[in-house]
């Protein structure tokens, strides 16, 4: 049996005593990791140690915090100590960046790893201190499916999302995979990516087709005079583009690799640093619109769920000079990237190396 764990995400819609309280919470569990924080780095300044006085010295300053869910500030500390352990340990498998202060502008989120097992209703999702709240799902919870924890969240246009974490088994995949049955992605930043049989992936680039569009409401809101209400109105016009071009994005990405890992047993990728590459180049806007390392992540996870693998090439392979025809390799023609066409000079076939 193996072990697999998957999210579902729901759209909630609270009422407004609700919401006041959800508001609540998001800055409460702000605040608790911010003072830990401030404590952590100051404890460490005299005494080379992270220790913070942690969640009853923090109720006692700031009676406030009782209002809210008790498990979310717990949890917010406990993120912050996992984050110091990463960071400074050696063995951890994933090294993260010293923590940052939270600022009330960023991602509203809090969540809570205790939930009950009646959490989940027919249209109710239950959370403490909050009571039942109505949603609306599209995806299935499976029978014996664990739920693990829940994450409730604020998006920039105002609208509130829960991510369910269950926990479940499945028996292991009996197909025998077949390496004829494989297909190879090289990174394109004019084109998502081409395969090894000269195919692309045709990406709309939908930041370029609403750029205008956001130009247009941005214009706006720099005319606005900041803290009136038609401010916040054309911010939250502004933050409604950005969310059409992130759901649209986010479909693309789905939908193509779920065609793709249905068809191929193998699908090889570049593991290619995609942040450095939109930090250099002037390929930036194009690089973060296209969202090949979002792609690859979902390509990875759809693939496992059917007992089929995603194999990550080194990206100091030069895939890009390499004949995928004849298999010649060709250096002295393809130099530099000023060179965006070449032809075999072995076979004749025709490359596009952009």
């Amino acid at each position: 049996m193996l072990k697999q764990n998957r999210a579902i995400e729901l759209r909630l819609y609270p009422n407004k005593e609700q919401q006041v309280l959800l508001n609540k919470t998001f800055g409460c569990v702000r605040k608790v990791y911010n003072l830990a924080l401030d404590e952590c780095i100051k404890s460490y300044n005299e005494a080379k140690k992270f220790n913070h006085s942690g969640y009853p010295t923090y109720v006692e300053q700031y009676p406030y915090l009782n209002e809210v869910e008790k498990q979310a500030l717990c949890q917010s500390l406990n993120d912050l100590n996992i984050t110091f352990k990463n960071r400074f340990s050696k063995t951890a498998k994933k090294q993260s960046g010293f923590p940052k202060f939270k600022s009330k502008r960023a991602r509203q989120s809090y969540r809570t790893c205790m939930p009950s097992k009646d959490a989940l209703g027919e249209h109710m999702l239950k959370l403490p201190k909050i009571g039942k709240v109505r949603f609306r799902a599209k995806s299935k919870v499976g029978t014996d499916w664990k739920l693990k924890s829940i994450t409730i969240s604020r998006s920039a246009t105002g609208k509130y999302h829960a991510s369910l974490l269950y926990e479940f088994y499945i028996k292991e995949p009996t197909k025998v995979l077949d390496v004829n049955n494989s297909i190879g992605l090289d990174y394109s930043s004019h084109d998502f990516y081409v395969d090894n049989q000269g195919i692309r992936a045709n990406y709309p680039k939908f930041y370029r087709v609403y750029e205008h569009k956001l130009a247009r409401e941005q214009r706006k809101l720099s005319h606005c005079k900041k803290g009136s209400n038609n401010y916040y109105k054309q911010k939250h016009k502004v933050a409604l583009v950005h969310e059409k071009i992130t759901n649209c994005r986010k479909d693309f990405c789905h939908k193509l690799a779920r065609q793709l890992s249905n068809q191929y047993d193998y699908i090889f990728v570049e593991d290619i640093d995609l942040k450095a590459i939109s930090q250099a180049l002037k390929l930036g806007k194009s690089t973060l619109d296209n969202g090949f390392g979002m792609f690859r992540n979902i390509l990875n996870y759809k693939l496992s769920e059917q007992g089929k693998k995603l194999i990550t090439i080194d990206k100091w392979i030069p895939t890009s000079t390499v004949c995928s025809k004849c298999g010649t390799y060709h250096k002295d023609i393809v130099n530099s990237l000023a060179v965006r066409k070449w032809v075999c000079p072995d076979c004749g076939t025709q490359h596009d190396s952009k």
